[in-house]
């Protein structure tokens, strides 16, 4: 074993002093609580032979179960992430479809019902403001969306949507999911697109305000033009 002066920095290279087997045997009669409080490190060690009684077959079958939590937790979130990535990424290039549209149309509440709804596969698509000023937007009473988004929210997905009928009228009864985004128009009046479709994957939970968001922002200026 290499020795280490005073002061001087360890090298990387020079050999770990190690415990001995009996000195890991005493430290861990004296702290019997040891393995179980950190469960990470049964998945480094091997397990015993069950061939000597209940104490060593616990130990195995500890071992087992935290490594099968492990591999089952780690493949919930692998598939939970890829799955929203997909479901996110698809909504964006729609999304940037749907700005395209509005910036070359011509009637942007016709737009939004007939092409924008299709570009995102939504099953409704509607402008609906607090103080209707052109036709084709849907009114809503005051403080309605107050009540829905809150505030210091731009866009919220809702897996359980509430008041569909007001929202997304004769579209309500397919609708299973749907999105309010906020349309920060030049008035100040309140003003929301509603999105609903029948098809959760189309709204994915994550990964989707900001570029709803953005929509929603892409909507105020057309209505601005």
């Amino acid at each position: 074993m290499n020795a280490t002066l005073p002061g001087a920095r360890p090298d990387p290279g020079a050999e770990v002093a190690l415990p001995s087997p009996d000195a890991v045997v005493a430290f861990l009669q004296a702290h019997p609580d040891f393995l179980a409080e950190r469960p990470d490190l049964f998945r480094v060690l091997a397990p015993p032979r069950r061939v000597h009684g209940e104490r060593l077959a616990d130990h195995m079958a500890a071992m087992l179960a935290a490594e099968r939590r492990r591999v089952r937790s780690l493949e919930a979130e692998v598939d939970a992430a890829v799955t929203a990535g997909r479901a996110g990424y698809g909504l964006t290039i729609r999304v940037r479809l749907a700005v395209l549209a509005l910036m070359r149309c011509t009637d942007v509440t016709e737009t939004l019902r007939d092409e924008v709804s299709a570009l995102l596969g939504m099953d409704n698509c509607a402008l609906l403001s607090e103080q209707p000023d052109r036709r084709g937007v849907q009114p809503l009473p005051r403080g309605a969306i107050w009540r829905l988004m809150g505030t210091g929210r731009d866009a919220v997905v809702r897996a359980n949507p509430t008041e569909t009928e007001l929202l997304h009228e004769e579209a309500a009864p397919l609708v299973v999911r749907d999105a309010l985004v906020r349309v920060p128009v030049w008035t100040g009046v309140p003003t929301i697109l509603a999105l609903g479709t029948r098809d959760p994957h189309a709204l994915p939970a994550r990964q989707a305000t900001a570029t709803l968001a953005f929509l929603g922002r892409a909507v105020a200026a057309a209505l601005a033009r």
